[in-house]
C-alpha cells in the first residue's frame, strides 16, 4: 500500500502531494478518533487504510470556491 505513494496517481487524485498529505493526515486523525474505515481494514494501519480510501475514491478533497483562503488579518 505504501508503494502507491511512489507513483503520481494519488497526487493526481488530490491535485498535488501537499493536498494528499493533508487529506491523509486528516483522515488518520478521524480513524484514530473512532471513525469507521470506508474500506476493509484487514489488519492494516490507519495510514494504509487512509491511502486505500484515496485510491478507491472513498475520500476526496473538496474546497469552497467562494471561501477566502487568506490567513486571518489579511
Amino acid at each position: 500500500m505504501i508503494e502507491a505513494l511512489k507513483t503520481d496517481e494519488l497526487a493526481a487524485k488530490t491535485q498535488g502531494r501537499f493536498k494528499l498529505c493533508a487529506l491523509v493526515q486528516k483522515r488518520i486523525i478521524q480513524l484514530m478518533e473512532g471513525a469507521r474505515p470506508l474500506v476493509d481494514r484487514d489488519g492494516r494501519s490507519d495510514l494504509e487504510v487512509a491511502i486505500d480510501e484515496v485510491l478507491h475514491d472513498k475520500i476526496t478533497c473538496e474546497y469552497d470556491k467562494n471561501a477566502n483562503n487568506l490567513p486571518r488579518g489579511f
